[in-house]
Parts: structure tokens; sequence; C-alpha cells
């Protein structure tokens, strides 16, 4: 039994499969119905009206709509597109147990406690007939799936199947006239006559819970409380019993033939679900639950899934594995189906019976071959399957036996988890028992026996001597005859591999994923699916051609994926050729299916940069749709997208996108809408394409931004017509702003005094030695003027003087690519106008200026003086003022050659972190938190607080820096560690050294000679500290890298013993504990001579006698060359060789090993369980788990972490 689909919920009583779409209808105790998608695993919709529990849902066959019956007497017809009930007949009087619609004529059938079945016509909302005879509640109807029949179940023990012929015949459209009215009534009260029993079944001894009819043959199944299924036989006059089939231990809730299968399942309330075989009448299959009862089953119509309800849920299952066996070679395939070995070849498409394959009286379900090998040369097939726990037959077929079919010989058998052919004439067995392979000749003889690298569950071909071995979470490749691992790849679990043609690709295929990789198993991508993965084959582009449950699907080389074809079943791809698949479904048919390859095979030529087919293909094939677009885009060729566009505003976004100022020009134009032209405003100024900026703030009246160009450009004669737009406009604030860009005094002054800042303008007037107007002002402000400060130098708000008028940016010059050159751009602007046309924005467009059309403004500006009563200052020179119509501004274009924009390229530190795990080089380009990410994953570092100075100097460092002027910012050089003179870029030169590190240790062992163990501690540390963001070339410095944390922490574990020590001047027990610790940490051996004689003069001091000998033992076996203090190591040995005993117990056990925690500073003798700091490797006590490392001061001890990485040829 394979299980497809659970769900958790309340107890579920009705369930329904759709006949069309991958949905279930579950019915809750709760009185929710649920709608779901089995295959993707979602819930669809609720509906909840019933009141109280709903047992029963049924899906109709053709309409979108289900039934529904419940505990509140109520029959309720939804539609599910709706998402409502669409009405309720109501005539029972008990609770509801069963409804079904039938197949062809508008009907339900209901069954309910008040001992009757009703038939309902659901068009009319009417009750066609009431079946009573049942004395007892009636548990389940329903119709036969071809004859006018219904069959119920009863508690009154019995079945009856009842004859509906009559109905048939009879109209059952609402009449309005009084006779029919007064049948429906006599109908309603007595029962109508319209439905006869034809047969009572009676033979169970307890209330019978469920009937159904065999969809073809003239069988009925029953289930009732006495634990038995009874198999009925019936013919046109009677009935009777054929059998009876025990196993159950408790109430049969419900059983129902197989549709396809010689099978009965049935579940029970005893928490199993059983399949029986019809034809044997014998149990072949048990499921089990630990804690639910069973209460419902349902059956697909047309494929082989059936769905059981329980207590806490439901679960949708199928019974075996409907993938047939085969393998392709060349342009044949063998296949299994049907007990038969058959043969296809793809040339001719002709299918051919090979021969019968002897199959074992199977007890159980999934005993079919489930893998399938084929040597060509030997014409030989192996064939795998589960039966007894995993076994093999080895068929060698003759020649001349494929086309006639008829071949019956006895096939040479084995045991083993799965076999393959490796050679000519050679096969691998896995023997999972002892994880090797066992390799065969076709006499089933072992020639040779081999271990496998990874506990292995299943193999497959890798190329001649070589298997594809597969674990849980990884598959390696192994090589039979080196006994060599030529590969390995972690992945999720694999079910199938397919190679391409020419082996040197393979596609891993798991449930929902797929990983492609090399003939080494080097990693090239990996896409997911949310629906399971089928299979899939290669074609010959080298694109992979895969199916899901319901489509066909292309994978490229990059890992880009997308849909080739909608499915209605699921199909199994055996091969592809060109633009037709090969495929097998699950009868085991061979079926072909043509496909329009143009999508996959154009982005494949794009990927490759076959820029010729592409464009033939432009030319030649009708690609469009969204889809296509996005792709192009998100692949950065929005140029070529161009071609496939007639859409205004997604040409003009994709114009944008690639830079095609000219297509966006015309687009804008086309659409008109003020965003439109923002957005190419923006454009062109990214560009430097000042004429087009200037157009498009043109367009759309933005005088301020058209102001603040000028400004920058340097375009005084354009700021100045602007002025004179603002004052006929009656904008102050433009004036204003137009003014002090032009650093026209007189003209602010005049500005403030009209808008009545007098102060202001006297202010400007004194301020800039306008001495004339600051008088007139003075007059008219009278006593009241503002006091300036003096002293005071002012300073005046004077814009520079522009040297030079700053165009458009000058262009590089390229020649046109394929895609300009080659495509007629129909959206772009004619190209043969005149030179002068060119001359871009160089006229005002003012065909409305605040209301005013051309003539009216024109009259305004000619208008010359106005009187200075009227409060407004005249006598400014209007007559310049030009305002011809406005023409579209055009690149000049050479037929040769095109101006492009440089495209701005990838900055180096981006490609520093690109190709790098190195956390070192992730720091030196600034990203530090991918830095911290990466020592988190490779070390459990959490505390970084240690490493944020050299975090700071790794990323300055990596960096040379020039000050150009003193008004821009500092220019910052990326420095790389090795200059080469290819284009590509090297990594980032690091300051920090391993070379670095070997000084400070010398110089740390140095400070602990001469006792300063502080210092010394602070160098060790950061030593270790350091460590993390070196970079080393070879394998061998990796080794001394790590060989140093393991020195650097006994050092900073023993100092830190030794400080402690210090400070605990009122504990001696304590003071010897960790003096004698320190004398375990792996020491150079003038520093372990040292704590030895500490050591042992505090133990000596202290009268532990026999453990000051131990200590005065130990420094004597490292021959020491001062024999001073080697004489008084022989004292204290003969002084207590006369005492050997201890005035204090210690916690310290020297005959029995042990490390030190580095948290605690205890031992932890051998045997114990310890956690390790994923960094340093000090050892710890279990309660330390989870805690910042003591040691290191960095990592978390007992943290899951990958290793050091500190070389590129690790990552190689």
């Amino acid at each position: 039994m394979l299980t497809k689909f659970e769900t958790k919920s309340n107890r579920v009583k009705g369930l329904s499969l759709h006949a069309k779409r991958p949905w279930i209808l579950a019915s809750l105790h709760s009185g929710v119905i649920q709608l779901w998608d089995y295959r993707m695993g979602t819930l669809i919709d609720k509906f909840d009206e019933h009141d109280g529990p709903v047992r029963a849902v049924h899906f109709h066959p053709l309409q979108p709509l289900f039934v529904s019956g419940g505990d509140d007497y109520k029959i309720k017809v939804w539609n599910y597109k709706l998402h409502r009930c669409l009405f309720t007949l109501l005539g029972h009087l008990d609770y509801i147990r069963t409804v079904q619609f039938h197949h062809e004529s508008p009907w339900i059938v209901s069954a309910s406690d008040d001992q009757t079945v009703r038939i309902w016509n659901w068009q009319s909302r009417t009750c066609l007939s009431v079946l009573t005879g049942h004395n007892h509640y009636v548990m389940c109807a329903s119709f036969h799936p071809k004859e006018d029949l219904v069959v119920s179940a009863s508690l009154d023990q019995t079945v009856r199947v009842w004859d509906i012929g009559s109905l048939r015949k009879k109209n059952v459209s609402a009449a309005d006239d009084l006779m029919n009215n007064l049948s429906q009534i006599n109908s309603d009260l007595f029962g109508g006559i319209d439905v006869v029993v034809k047969y009572v079944l009676e033979g169970h001894d307890r209330g019978v819970n469920w009937a159904s009819f065999h969809p073809t043959l003239p069988l009925i199944v029953s289930g009732a409380d006495d634990r038995l299924l009874k198999l009925w036989r019936m013919n046109d006059t009677k009935a009777w019993e054929v059998d009876t089939l025990r196993g159950h231990v408790n109430n049969v809730s419900c059983v129902m033939f197989h549709t396809k299968q010689d099978i009965i399942i049935s579940n029970s309330e005893d928490k199993s679900i059983r399949v029986w075989d019809t034809t044997k009448r014998s149990g072949i299959h048990t499921f089990r639950r630990e804690h639910d009862r069973f209460w419902i089953l349902a059956c697909h119509p047309e494929m082989n899934l059936f769905a059981a309800g329980h207590d806490s849920g439901m679960i949708v299952f199928k019974l075996e594995r409907e993938r047939p066996a085969f393998s392709v070679s060349g342009d044949s395939m063998f296949y299994a189906k049907d007990r038969f070995l058959k043969f296809y070849d793809f040339s001719t498409q002709k299918e051919t019976q090979v021969m019968p394959i002897r199959r074992p009286g199977s007890t159980t379900l999934n005993q079919g071959p489930q893998t399938l090998s084929y040597s060509p040369t030997e014409n030989a097939v192996l064939i795998c399957s589960d039966v007894e726990g995993g076994s093999y037959e080895l068929y060698i077929v003759p020649k001349d036996s494929i086309s006639r079919g008829d071949t019956v010989q006895d096939a040479k058998k084995g045991s083993g988890g799965s076999a393959v052919f490796v050679a000519r004439n050679r096969f691998a067995v896995l023997d999972k028992t002892t994880n090797q392979v066992l390799v065969k000749n076709l006499k089933n003889e072992i020639v040779k026996k081999s271990g496998l690298p990874i506990t292995t569950d299943s193999i497959f071909y890798a190329g001649t001597g070589n298997l594809l071995c597969r674990a849980e979470d990884r598959v390696v490749i192994f090589d039979l005859q080196q006994r060599t691992v030529l590969g390995s790849l972690q992945t999720p679990f694999v079910k199938y591999i397919v190679w391409s043609n020419d082996m040197e690709t393979v596609a891993l295929l798991s449930k929902h994923a797929i990983v492609i990789a090399s003939k080494k198993l080097d990693h090239r991508c990996n896409l997911h699916e949310t629906i399971r993965v089928k299979g899939g084959a290669w074609d010959d582009n080298g694109v992979f051609i895969y199916t899901t449950l319901n489509h066909i699907k292309y994978c490229l080389p990059n890992g880009d994926n997308g849909i080739v074809k909608t499915l209605d079943v699921p199909v199994y791809i055996t091969k592809v050729l060109g633009n037709r698949i090969f495929c097998l479904d699950r009868d085991g048919k061979s079926r072909v299916i043509v496909i329009d390859a143009t999508e996959y095979i154009f982005k494949l030529s794009l990927l490759k940069k076959k820029y010729d087919h592409v464009m033939s293909m432009i030319r030649n094939s009708q690609l469009c749709g969204q889809a296509m677009i996005a792709y192009l885009q998100e692949k950065g060729f929005p140029e070529v997208a161009l071609h496939f566009v007639k859409d205004e505003r997604t040409r003009f976004d994709l114009a944008l996108n690639s830079g095609n100022i000219q297509i966006a020009v015309a687009a804008a134009k086309e659409i008109d809408e003020k965003d439109h032209w923002y957005k190419l405003g923006v454009e062109a100024l990214r560009q430097g394409n000042s004429g087009i900026v200037e157009y498009a703030y043109q367009r759309t009246k933005n005088f301020e931004r058209l102001s603040f160009l000028y400004l920058i450009t340097g375009n005084t004669e354009k700021l100045a017509k602007m002025l004179k737009i603002a004052e006929v406009k009656n904008d102050v604030m433009g004036q204003f702003h137009n003014a002090l860009y032009l650093g026209n005094i007189q003209e602010r002054v005049t500005i403030l005094e009209n808008a009545g800042h007098l102060h202001l303008a006297y202010v400007t007037a004194s301020t800039h030695g306008l001495h004339d107007s600051a008088d007139r002002i003075a007059e008219k402000l009278g006593g009241n003027l503002p006091i300036l400060p003096k002293g005071e130098v002012p300073s005046l708000l004077m814009p520079p003087v522009p040297v030079t008028r700053g165009g458009d940016w000058p262009l590089l010059r390229v020649m046109k690519g394929i895609f300009e050159g080659g495509l007629e751009n129909k959206g772009a602007i004619d190209e043969d106008e005149e030179a002068e046309d060119a001359d871009w924005g160089e006229e005002m467009d003012l065909d409305n200026v605040n209301g005013f059309e051309n003539q009216d403004t024109q009259e305004i500006l000619e208008d010359g003086e106005i009187n200075e009563e009227n409060e407004e200052e005249g006598g400014w020179d209007l007559e310049d003022l030009e305002i011809p119509d406005t023409e579209t501004p055009r690149a000049r274009s050479s037929s040769s050659s095109v101006f492009v924009a440089p495209t701005s390229g990838v900055p180096v530190t981006q490609l520093w972190i690109q190709r790098s795990s190195l956390a070192a080089e992730h720091v030196a380009a600034g990203n530090f938190d991918t830095a911290m990410r990466l020592l988190n994953r490779q070390l459990g570092i959490r505390n970084f607080a240690p490493l944020r100075s050299l975090f700071i100097d790794l990323h300055f460092g990596s960096f040379s820096y020039l000050r150009a002027f003193s008004s821009v910012p500092v220019l910052s050089t990326p420095i790389e560690r090795e200059v080469t003179d290819s284009a590509s870029r090297g990594p980032p030169a690091l300051v920090l050294k391993f070379s670095q590190l070997d000084e400070k240790l010398k110089t740390g062992y140095r400070a602990t000679t001469s006792g300063k163990f502080a210092e010394a501690l602070r160098i060790f540390l950061n030593i270790l500290h350091t460590i993390p963001l070196i970079v080393v070339e070879s394998r061998r410095e990796v080794d001394e890298v790590k060989e140093l944390i393991l020195i650097v922490k006994e050092y900073v574990l023993g100092l830190q013993m030794e400080l402690r020590r210090k400070e605990l001047n009122d504990n001696p027990i304590r003071q010897q504990e960790l003096a004698a610790y320190f004398t375990h940490c792996n020491l150079q051996l003038a520093h372990m001579r040292l704590a030895l004689l500490n050591a042992m003069k505090l133990s000596y001091n202290a009268k532990n006698l026999n453990t000051a000998a131990n200590f005065a033992r130990r420094f004597l076996e490292t021959n020491p060359a001062n024999e001073s203090q080697a004489r008084i190591a022989r004292q204290v040995l003969q002084a207590a060789e006369r005492n050997m005993t201890d005035t204090a117990e210690l916690n310290y056990d020297f005959r029995n090993p042990f490390v030190i925690c580095g948290a605690t500073y205890v031992p932890i003798y051998h045997g114990q369980k310890k956690v390790l700091c994923p960094f340093c490797s000090t050892n710890f006590l279990p309660s330390q788990e989870g805690k910042l490392c003591s040691v290191c001061d960095l990592s978390v001890v007992g943290s899951d972490a990958s290793g050091l990485l500190c070389s590129p040829s690790q990552v190689r």
C-alpha cells in the first residue's frame, strides 16, 4: 500500500473522489465538509451549513455538484464552483447515512435511520420513491453502475436489492395536473410502486453496515457487525451466498470491489484496512493504524486510487505501484507488464510480446517487476522485484524469439536488493546484509565481491565497470575494478537515475526534486517541484525532458525549467526524438506525444549564445507571451524581447531596461502619459542624454526640473527663458528660484519687493551693494529697517559661472550587435531624417501655459513695459522669447555603427563573494553578514565581538585609498592576492597571514617561559581568534592550521587554569588540582617541566607525597638539563618513597586517562560522556552544551558545524 496523501482532522464519516480532478471530499463528524487537492496536499474549500455530523458526501460524475447528508435529516446539493448550497431536500425523519448520484439520470439515492431508502430527482427537487421494507436503520444504499438496481444494507441483518426499472419509464418531471399530484402524495405516504424488492439477502448474524455491487460482474459484497465479509452472486431470478471472508476482529465498516482488479477492499473498527483476493477468497494485505478506527472507503472511478476515513482524518492511497519496469537501448526498449516481457521498436513504433515472465503465486501486493536491466550484446534481461524481500531473474532472449513471443524458459534466479548489468556479460547484485556487491556472470556464478564505501540501499548503472550507489542522503559513483569512489554528491532521497545519451550527464530524480550532475557527480543545478516527479529522458540537445503527475516539463543545463505540455494522466518518458516523446502509460501501453519544442530550443540557443539560431527563430516562429518576455528580461536580453511585443506599455518598459532610448521615446509618444514621460526622463538622465531629458520635461510641463537641468548643464540662456515663463505663469517661487540660479540680484530684489517681503528685499539689496534699490525700499519701510550685523563679511548667494555648457555624455562607438543590426526595430524612429532635426530640445513647448494659448502668451510678453503704478515691476526685455512647435529630438546615426551607453560592470567585491566560501574573503569584500553566517555554519561561532577589530582590519587592508580632491570622497581600489594576465579577477589580498601567526606563537612561548601568563594568554587568544580569518593555499598548510588550533587551545586552557589557581589563595586543595591538571595540557617540553615542578612543589608542601612523587617521576622522565631542578625532584622522590601517602584527597587520578573540561576545570575520565567545541575542540561536560566555549570565546559548545574552511583547495 502506497500512501499518497494524509490529513489530520475530526472523524471522517464520508468520502468521495472526483472523477477528473485530483480532488477529494471529506465529510466530518464536526459538521464540516472539506474539499482537498490530494495531489498538491492543499485544502481548497470548506462547506459548513449542516447542523451536526455529516455522514455522507458524493461528487456528481459530470456536473460541478456534490450532495451531502447529515444528522440534521437534510440532504444538501452544493455547487463547488459557486461555493454554496443550491438547495436542500427534506423528507427523511432521522440521520442520513449515505447519499449517491446516479451515473446517468438526475437522481440521488439516500439511506436513513428512519428505515427507508429514498430516490430523489435533483433537477425537479422532488422525492421520486420511498423504498420501505427494512425494519432497522438503513446503513447504506447505492445504485448499480450499469443496471437499474439499488442495493441497501441494514441493521436488520439483511441486504436488499431493489429493481428501479419502472422509474425510467415513468415521467418524473413536475406536473400540474391533479392526478399526478395525488399520485405524488400517495407515494410519499405509503411508498410508491415504482420500485420493487428483487432479492433479500440473509446470512449475516449481526447488522449489515455496507453492501456494494461489482462494477461488471453480477456480484455483491457485504460487511457486517458479525466481523464477516460475504460474497453474493445473483441472476435474473435469485441471489445466493457464494463465500465468507474472515479476518477482521471488529465490526466491518465498509467494503467494496476494486474497479480494475479481482480485489476486495474492506475496513473496520479493528483499526485495519484489508485487501482480499476475489478469486482465491483470501486476504493478501493488511494495513493497520495504532489508534484510529476506520469508518468509510472511497474508490476512484477510473484510477488505481482509494481513500479511507478514520477517527483522526483520512488517507489517500493506492495498492500497487503502476510504473512499468523498462530499459532503453538504442532504438529499442524492453519492458515488463502483465507478466510478459515486451519489446518496442522506436523507429517502427511496433510493439512485440517476447516471452512470459514466470511469477510465483503471490500472497501480497507489490510483487511485480520493479526495475529492468538489459545487455544488448548478450540479449540478456535482468528483472528485479520485491519478491521474498528482494530478488532478481535473469532471462536470455533468443534473437529469433522477439517476433514470436512464445518462448518459455526457466530464469536464473537469486536474492538481492537490486541488480544491474555493469559490463557485457557481468551483472552486479546488491547484498544489503553485508553491504557488498556481488559481480556475477551470465551463468549466475559469483565472479567477484566488493565492499561498498557507503551504506547502500540500491545500485544503478553508471558506465562500464561503475556503479552509482544510493544511500539515504547521498549518492556515490564506485569503480568496481579500482574499488575507488569516483564522485560523491549530497542529494534528497533518489528514486530514479537517467543518464544522457553520451553518459556525460546524469539526472537524479527524487520525489519532489531533480538534481543534474556530471558523470563524476559534480553538481550543476537542481530544481524543486511541488508535485511528484515521475520520470524523464534527455533529448539530443542536452535538455532534460521530465514528467510530473500532470505536466511534461523541460530543464535546461543551467537549471531554467518550464512547462511543455499538460497531461491528463501520468506517463513515464522512455525516449525523446526531436519533437516526439515516447512514453509508457500506467497500463503499459506505448504512446507517442508530439510537443512544441520551440520555447526550450530558443532558450537553449540563448544560453549557448547561438544568436544566429535565435534570430531565425524570432523571424520564423510565434514566440510570445508574458512568461517569455519576463525570461528574456531576467536573462539580460530585453532588446530581444522587444521583437515579440506589440503592446506599447510593455515595449516602453523593455526599451528602458535595454537602454534603447529611441524606442522608449516612440512608445512614450504613443502612450502620452505623465508617468511614462517621467520614467523616460529619469532613464535619459542616467545615460546623460540631456536632450531627451529636456524633451520629456517639456512634454510634462515640469518647469522646476527643467530649470534645474539647465542649471547643471550651464544653459543660462534657457534659464533666462524659464524665468520669463515663471513670470507669465505668475509663479513667484519659480521666478525666485530661476533668478537665484542665474545669479540675477536685481531680479531677486524685485521679486521679493513685489511679493511684499520688503525686509528681505532690503537685506538682499544692501548685502549685494545695490544701494539705489536699498534706498528706495528703505523709504517704503520708513524707520522700520532690519538691523544688519556689523563687522561681518557677507557671503553672497552667487552661482558659479559655467565654464563650458554641458551637452550629452560621450558614448562608446561600437559595432551593431546581432540583434540591433539583424532585426528591424519597428518601434524606432526613422533614421533617414535630416541632420538638423537632431538639434535636441532647443525650443520650448508652451502649447498651453496656465490656461493661455500660445498666441495669448506671446501678446502678453510683447506688451512691453507696464506701469509701476500697477505694483508690477516692468522694463524687462521679453522680445527674445520664441515659442515654436515642438519636435521630438533624435540621435544622429551612422549606417555602420551606433552609440551605446557603457554598461556598468560587476563590482570586484561582488565577484569575490560569488566564487568564495571562505569567510575571510567575504570580510575583505565588506560583506560581514555573509561572513558571520559562514563562520556560524562552519565553526559554530556565535560570539563575534572578539572578531570585530579583525573584521575591520581585514576589510580596510584589502583596499588601497586615494584622496583625489577635497570635495569628493576618497577613492578605494580593491587589491587582489595575485596579478594574472587573464581578464578574470583574482581573490582579495588579505592582511592576515599564516606566517604572522608563527611569529605570534613564538612570542607567546617566550612570555610563557618568563612567567608572564596574562600576556601569554592574550597572545594565544589573539592567534585563536585570527585563525578563522586565515586563508592558505595548499592542503599541507590546511593541516598546519588545524594543528596550530590544537596547540594554541592547550596553552589557552592551561594558562586559564594557572591564572585561576593564583587567585585561589584560600583553597589549597583546589590549587593543587589546577596545578595537576596544568601538567596534562599538551605543552612544549620546557613548559611541561616548569608545570611539573610547580605541581610537585605545591603537593610536597601540602604533604601530598604520593602525588608529588608522581610529578617528580614524570619530571625526571623528561631528562632535564638543569641539574639543580633534577636534584630537587630526586630528593622529593626519595622523601615520598618513605611515606607514600596523601594528607588531602584530590579530584585527580593520574592512573586513569582523562581530559579537562574547559569550563569547570574538572577531569572527564575515559568512558564518560563529553561534548566538544566545534572550533577549538576543547572538551566539556554534557551540562555545558549550548553555552559559549570558555576557551576560544567564539563557538557554541556541542553545536553542529561543517568544519574549518581556510583554503580554496578544500572547496575544489
